[in-house]
C-alpha cells in the first residue's frame, strides 16, 4: 500500500506548491523506540505544516483538509501554519516537507495517499519531526516520530448508499472512482450493500478515471454513465465539482464525497460524506506539542469510526428530495453501525462467493484490505 499512485496535481510539470502562511484504534505494530538524544519529536514546535496534492477550493479532499489547518490556525493562535497546494506525490513531496522545517515546522501533516513515502522519507532525516500521513498504512514497524490516520470513510458512505437505493427510478447506480485503492473499493462496495438493504436488485456501476482530479475524465464518465441510465451517481475523487455539476445539468441526483457541495445541485443533491478534520488535526497538533506523541495513538495506523465514536468522515446535509422514511431507514442503520459494520456478513463477491460469512463482523483492518467488489457492483478491477 506503500506504492505511490499519482494525484491530481502529478499532470503538472512543476509544484505549485506556493508556501503560504496562516495567522480508539490503533492497528499498527509496536512503534520503535525513540531515536537517542535531543528532543521530543514535535515538542514546542512554533510552526506546523500541511500539504495538500490539490487545490485548497477543489470542493473536495483538498478543500476538507485545508479547513481543517484552518481550524488549526484558530485553535493555536500561536502556532504559524504553513500550507502548500498541488503538492505531487512524488520526491516533490519531500522536498516541499523539508522548506516547511526550514521554516521551522516540527509538525508536517502529508495529507494525500500517495505521500506516504516521502513522509517516511523526511520523518527519517529529521527524528525531531513529527510526520503524519493520512489515509495510508505504514508496514512493518512505524518510526518514533510518524503516523497514519484516516476515519471509516466506508461507513457514511453506507448511509449514502441507503438514500441511493430509495431514491432510484432506474435502478442504477454510478461511481466515479480514480483507483483501485483500499478505500474506493471499500467506498464502491458499501455504497453499494447499503443500497441494497433497501433495493435489492439495485446495482452500482463503477468507472475508473486513472486520477484523483481530471476535470475532463469525470466529464466523460459522468457523461457515460448517464447514457447507460443512471440516474444517481457519487465518485471518490479529489476535486468534486465537475461530476456534480454534469449530473445536476442532466437532472439527474448525486450523492456528494469529501465536502458538502449541496450548493452546486439544488434539484440533485440526496446527501453525501464529508470530512470534519479540524478536531482530529488540533488534538495530534496537541499531542505533539506536549512530546507526548511517541507512544501515543497517533504514532500508529490510527482508524476511527462509529464504533469509536469520533470518525472525522460524517453524513452531509440532505437535499430536497430526500423523504422522511429514508431519513429514518439511515438514522437506525447509523445506530446499528455502532455496534456493527457495513460489511457485516454475509457478503458475497461478484461471482457469488461469500466473503465475509454470516455472523462475523469485521475490524477495521482487515476492511482496509479488501480487495474485490461485492455482488451488485458492475465493474472489474485491474488483476494482480
Amino acid at each position: 500500500m506503500r506504492t505511490i499512485i499519482a494525484g491530481a496535481a502529478l499532470t503538472a510539470l512543476a509544484v505549485l506548491s506556493t508556501l503560504t502562511t496562516a495567522c480508539s484504534a490503533n492497528t499498527a505494530g509496536t512503534a520503535a523506540p525513540a531515536a537517542p538524544g535531543g528532543a521530543a519529536p514535535g515538542k514546542d514546535s512554533p510552526a506546523v505544516g500541511f500539504v495538500f496534492v490539490g487545490p485548497k477550493d477543489d470542493y473536495g479532499y483538498n478543500q476538507a483538509a485545508y479547513q481543517g489547518s484552518q481550524e488549526v490556525a484558530k485553535v493555536f493562535p500561536q502556532l504559524k501554519v504553513i500550507t502548500a497546494e498541488n503538492v505531487p506525490e512524488d520526491d516533490n513531496a519531500a522536498r516541499v516537507m523539508n522548506s516547511m522545517i526550514a521554516k521551522g515546522a516540527r509538525i508536517i501533516f502529508a495529507t494525500s495517499y500517495g505521500h506516504l513515502d516521502a513522509a517516511l522519507k523526511v520523518a527519517a532525516e529529521h527524528p525531531d519531526v513529527v510526520v503524519v500521513q493520512q489515509g495510508n498504512l505504514i508496514t512493518g514497524t512505524t518510526p518514533p516520530n510518524a503516523g497514519t490516520f484516516f476515519g471509516t470513510v466506508y461507513e457514511p458512505v453506507y448511509l449514502a448508499g441507503i438514500a441511493a437505493g430509495k431514491a432510484t427510478k432506474t435502478g442504477k447506480l454510478g461511481y466515479v472512482y480514480a483507483f483501485p485503492i483500499s478505500q474506493t473499493i471499500d467506498n464502491i462496495d458499501a455504497f453499494e450493500l447499503g443500497a441494497r438493504s433497501v433495493n435489492p436488485t439495485v446495482k452500482t456501476y463503477a468507472v475508473s478515471t486513472s486520477s484523483w482530479c481530471d476535470p475532463a475524465k469525470q466529464a466523460e464518465a459522468a457523461a457515460n454513465l448517464l447514457k447507460q441510465g443512471v440516474d444517481v451517481i457519487t465518485q471518490h475523487q479529489d476535486c468534486t465539482a465537475t461530476v456534480i455539476k454534469a449530473t445536476e445539468a442532466a437532472g439527474a441526483m448525486t450523492v456528494g464525497y469529501h465536502a458538502d457541495a449541496s450548493g452546486i445541485a439544488p434539484k440533485g443533491w440526496l446527501t453525501g460524506s464529508q470530512w470534519n478534520w479540524g478536531p482530529l488535526y488540533s488534538d495530534i497538533v496537541r499531542t505533539a506539542l506536549a512530546g507526548t506523541f511517541t507512544g501515543s495513538k497517533y504514532n500508529a495506523n490510527f482508524r476511527v469510526g462509529y464504533r469509536t465514536g469520533d470518525n472525522p468522515f460524517v453524513q452531509s446535509p440532505y437535499g430536497p428530495g430526500v423523504d422522511e422514511e429514508t431519513k429514518k431507514l439511515v438514522d437506525a442503520a447509523k445506530e446499528r453501525l455502532r455496534n456493527s459494520s457495513p460489511f457485516a456478513g454475509p457478503v458475497r463477491d461478484q461471482e457469488g462467493k461469500v466473503r465475509v460469512p454470516e455472523g462475523t463482523v469485521p475490524d477495521y483492518e482487515t476492511i482496509e484490505k479488501i480487495d474485490y467488489f461485492v455482488e451488485g457492483v458492475v465493474g472489474s478491477l485491474p488483476k494482480s
